[in-house]
C-alpha cells in the first residue's frame, strides 16, 4: 500500500510539474503568484525558474520547521527539490507549444492550469507529505488561529506584490488561477484519496479474514 502512495505521489509531482511548464509557456497571460516570483527572480538574478522554486521552498521549509515541524515529511523535501528540476527538465526539453499571440494561447494555459489542479491533488492524496508552501501556510495558520484560506490570501498575495515590483509576468490569469486549479485540486484530491482508504479498507479486511480463518 505505502508503495502504491509514493508511486501516485511521483506521477502527480511530475504531472503538477508539467501543468506548471505549460502555464509558464503562456506567462504573457499571467502565472500564478508564486510563479511571479520565481519569473521575476530568474530574469533579475539570472539561474533557473524552477531553481528559484527549490530555493524558495527549502526557505519555506525551514521556516516551517520552526513553526512546527509536524507538517515537514521526507515528502516536503522531496516536493521542494523535485517539482523545480522537473520544470526545469520540461522548459529545457521544449517540446512544449509555444505561445502564439492568439485565442488559442487561452485554451492551453487553462490545459495547464487544470493539469496542475489535477497533479497537485493527485500528490496530495497520497498523505506522504504537504508541499512547502501547504505546509507553510498551515503552520501559519495554526500559529495565529487564523483560516487556512484567509492566510493562503494574505501569502499570496504577497509574493504576487513582491513578484510585480520585481518584473514578473502579471495579468489576469494571475487573478483567477486559483478560481481555475482549486475545484480541479479538491476533485482530484477527494476522489483519490476516496481510493486509497477504499483500498486500505479492502486489504484490513482481509488480512481480518485470515487472521480469523
Amino acid at each position: 500500500m505505502q508503495l502504491l502512495r509514493w508511486v501516485t505521489y511521483m506521477i502527480g509531482l511530475v504531472i503538477f510539474s508539467y501543468g506548471i511548464t505549460i502555464a509558464l509557456k503562456m506567462q504573457y497571460l499571467g502565472v500564478h503568484p508564486w510563479d511571479v516570483l520565481n519569473v521575476a527572480l530568474y530574469e533579475k538574478v539570472g539561474l533557473s525558474i524552477g531553481s528559484w522554486a527549490i530555493i524558495i521552498s527549502i526557505l519555506l521549509i525551514f521556516v516551517t520547521l520552526i513553526l512546527d515541524k509536524s507538517y515537514v515529511k521526507l515528502g516536503t523535501f522531496i516536493n521542494a527539490i523535485l517539482v523545480g528540476a522537473f520544470v526545469d527538465l520540461f522548459l529545457w526539453i521544449d517540446f512544449l507549444p509555444q505561445a502564439s499571440q492568439t485565442w488559442t494561447d487561452y485554451i492551453v494555459i487553462i490545459i495547464g492550469i487544470v493539469t496542475m489542479g489535477f497533479g497537485g491533488g493527485l500528490y496530495n492524496s497520497a498523505q506522504i507529505g504537504a508541499g512547502p508552501r501547504d505546509g507553510f501556510m498551515l503552520a501559519i495558520a495554526e500559529k495565529l488561529s487564523k483560516s487556512v484560506g484567509l492566510i493562503r490570501i494574505i501569502v499570496e498575495s504577497l509574493m504576487l506584490l513582491i513578484g510585480l515590483v520585481l518584473g514578473g509576468p502579471v495579468f489576469i490569469f494571475t487573478f483567477i488561477f486559483t478560481f481555475i486549479q482549486s475545484p480541479v485540486f479538491a476533485f482530484t484530491f477527494n476522489r483519490f484519496k476516496s481510493v486509497f482508504n477504499l483500498i486500505e479498507r479492502k486489504l484490513q479486511e482481509k488480512q481480518y479474514s485470515k487472521l480469523s480463518a
